[in-house]
């Protein structure tokens, strides 16, 4: 079966991936660094109890760690993507709590829409659209993240 095959029996709504994750502190430490964020409340359990946290609390790109723990080539696969042709459209977070250090997430990649735009005058372009949900070990929901992948035409 090609990846085109896959692709095609994927439907709006069905399931991508899935992918489970512990909020670390040394993970948390590097967002901090990397997004340059100066407050203690990131990296040190005195400053984040101090204002109200039950442990260092991620910063806002903080479920992008999902990434090292998925399998990106079968998503490619499963959606018929060809790589070289992929960019990344947008990005959106909906956080319904903060998350803290020792959370563990559950995620579930779903298809939210697969539509091909253009085509008249050029290739036309394939864009997706996934949505993820982030369960914690409650059940709830504690983040939304969705995501539109582009892929160029031909």
């Amino acid at each position: 079966m090609t990846a085109a095959q896959v692709a095609e029996s994927l439907a709006v709504g069905d399931v991508v991936d899935e992918v489970a994750f512990t909020v670390e502190a040394g993970k948390v430490g590097e967002f901090a660094r990397a997004t340059r964020t100066t407050d203690a409340v990131h990296t040190d359990p005195a400053a984040a109890a101090a204002a109200g946290f039950v442990a260092p609390p991620a910063t806002a790109t903080h479920v992008v760690v999902s990434g090292h723990h998925r399998d990106q080539r079968r998503m490619v696969e499963r959606l018929g993507l060809s790589l070289e042709r992929v960019v990344v459209g947008s990005v959106r977070w909906r956080y319904r709590r903060p998350l803290v250090v020792g959370d563990r997430l559950r995620g579930v990649r779903r298809l939210v829409a697969d539509e091909r735009v253009g085509g008249d005058d050029k290739p036309a372009m394939r864009r997706l659209t996934l949505a993820t949900t982030f369960v914690d070990d409650a059940g709830e929901a504690a983040v939304e993240w969705r995501e539109i992948v582009l892929e160029r035409g031909r």
